[in-house]
């Protein structure tokens, strides 16, 4: 049984998605001729070393090798910002709906577990760009109307600019609205110093800034109909508002496989200085 419950139901001859105590029961049914109770099913489960968990996805699609050239590049970008004063910030972009998230819940024994909702149109939601910068705690925020386009990326990297005098690095994924005639327009501003650069394709757990719209979720829309837009509006800005406060706690967030792996990379001053690999875009 501890080899099988290693591996989908399925392969063990068993029509169900997943493992939980009912397929755990069927199982030692065919196999030993016993049927379990619920009881004895976990006691089992957790003899044989096996605890309940929320999986992560395994990105099947993503490029190890790439993914490992991003790493370099980044551990080789960290000193040269840190030789020329500048920033590097995570961007990514989130939609909250007026219905909340159903997250667990704590209830008594026997109880429901109930969310009240007022039913709310898809409608009814906020969305937002942000961008994180690990090294000071920084986040910047910037509602969005409508969807997200190369225009209002634009425009963000403008608020960005605007915000940030020090020479800049924003790092985000490959989405359509992070390229096209309005981001190329803006980078070809003289005296601009800021770059861009694209993360490896399906690599979600590289940003930073994915751990923000977590956070949010969390603390302001979990197991909570807000009921409509202004209202969400206005609970996720008090929240970005108190970000200015807890800078500390935005850097451990944050913090992700990618920071941790070029953290365990030693770098030589001339590896540091010279550009082997680059994933700064001259054209987005």
């Amino acid at each position: 049984m501890k080899v099988a419950v290693q591996a989908p139901p399925r392969e063990a001859g068993i029509d169900s998605a997943n493992w939980n105590w009912k397929v755990v029961r069927e199982f030692v049914q065919q196999h030993f001729g016993r049927r379990l109770s619920r009881s004895s099913c976990l006691n089992y489960l957790h003899r044989l070393g096996f605890v309940l968990k929320r999986p992560k996805k395994r990105l099947l699609k993503a490029n190890a090798a790439v993914r490992e050239a991003f790493v370099l590049w980044y551990a080789r970008l960290l000193g040269q910002t840190q030789q020329r004063g500048a920033k590097i910030f995570f961007e990514d972009e989130a939609h909250f709906r007026a219905d909340g998230d159903l997250r667990g819940k704590w209830v008594l024994k026997g109880q429901p577990a109930l969310v009240d909702s007022t039913s709310p149109r898809r409608g009814e939601k906020a969305s937002y760009y942000s961008a994180v910068c690990l090294e000071t705690g920084e986040v910047e925020v910037m509602e969005l109307t409508g969807n997200s386009t190369a225009e209002t990326s634009t425009t963000f990297l403008r608020q960005l600019r605007g915000n940030h005098p020090e020479p800049l690095v924003v790092i985000w994924d490959n989405a359509p609205a992070h390229r096209g005639q309005p981001i190329r327009e803006y980078l070809r501003t003289p005296d601009l110093n800021l770059q861009l650069a694209a993360l490896p394709p399906y690599s979600p757990d590289f940003n930073g800034d994915e751990a923000i719209w977590g956070w949010v979720r969390e603390e302001v829309t979990a197991n909570t109909c807000l009921g409509t837009r202004a209202i969400v509006q206005e609970k996720v800005g008090e929240f970005f508002q108190g970000l200015a406060d807890r800078t500390v706690e935005v850097k451990q967030r944050c913090r992700t496989e990618l920071q941790a792996r070029a953290g365990t990379l030693k770098l030589p001053r001339s590896f540091i200085e010279t550009n082997h690999v680059d994933f700064t875009l001259a054209l987005v």
